[in-house]
């Protein structure tokens, strides 16, 4: 699975949980609230003023391999 900015952060979650602290990082905390867990990821970037290429590069990285 190719990681985008318009991934679900459910879908990342539920297949790799590994990459929960990427999402901590940024400031995202309620992994497991619906409302976090239906938001893509570049709306989650979005409200936390962070980078989205740069969670989607390290996210890829980690998933890659």
């Amino acid at each position: 699975m190719m990681i985008t900015k318009d991934t679900i952060i459910a879908d990342v979650l539920d297949q790799y949980p590994d990459t929960a602290h990427f999402f901590t990082e940024i400031g995202m905390h309620c992994l497991h609230c619906p409302s976090s867990r239906g938001e893509t990821i570049e709306q989650a970037c979005a409200v936390h003023g962070v980078n989205p290429d740069d969670l989607i590069e390290k996210i890829n990285q980690a998933i890659s391999g």
